[in-house]
């Protein structure tokens, strides 16, 4: 399968390239600094802004799906989620790519409130609420699409973790998923490519 990953320079990001190669995919790997990302017979890398449609409309072509993993440091408020996939999301209508998997998180629309005590009372209010603000408007935007579509929803992510990952569709109350790592996600994220499982849902992922 012949894939992109935006923003495969992060820290899921570079965890699903390298798992993506791995299993036999080529992969179209963007980054905003190409020196983070070793090009090989199965990575090209595509240096640019993920906000860019022309750029990313280019990076496109020819592929089968894409992966989108931005992250980002800033407290402060944000559009770069939101700016990002709505460029994206005209470069696959453009392109006729119709396969997106996209990570957003714990705090994005009904998964607030469901991760542990710690990120739910100091984390999310502190720390995340204003990237979960641009969060929320991401998943808006790729809801009203006609794309073959999956948001996934990690728990926080942890070093560590132990027992079977759950996964969740629909959100029971008071249920709590407060760790995950970053190889799991990136597990789970090629899954839901590989498998074309997932598709226009939303799984809420991680262990209790």
């Amino acid at each position: 399968m012949r894939l992109v990953v935006v923003g495969a320079s992060g820290g899921v990001g570079s965890r699903l390239l390298a798992r993506a190669v791995a299993q036999g995919h080529t992969v179209t790997a963007q980054t905003r600094e190409a020196s983070r990302v070793t090009p090989s017979e199965d990575v090209r890398v595509a240096e640019g802004e993920p906000t860019d449609e022309p750029f990313l409309r280019r990076s496109l072509e020819g592929h089968d799906a894409v992966v989108l993993c931005l992250g980002i440091d800033s407290l402060g408020r944000t559009t770069l989620f939101s700016d990002t996939t709505r460029a994206l999301i005209a470069a696959m209508e453009a392109t006729g790519v119709k396969r997106l998997v996209a990570v957003t998180g714990i705090g994005a629309g009904d998964s607030r409130g469901h991760g542990g005590w710690f990120y739910n009372r100091v984390l999310f209010p502190l720390f995340t609420r204003h990237r979960y603000a641009d969060k929320d408007r991401q998943e808006a935007l790729i809801e009203r699409t006609s794309l073959d579509w999956t948001i996934v929803r990690p728990a926080p992510f942890a070093k560590t973790t132990s027992g079977e990952l759950q996964v969740f569709t629909e959100i029971p109350p008071g249920l709590q998923l407060s760790a995950i790592t970053r190889d799991e996600t990136a597990a789970f994220l090629l899954e839901c490519v590989e498998d074309a499982t997932f598709v226009r849902q939303k799984p809420f992922i991680g262990h209790a």
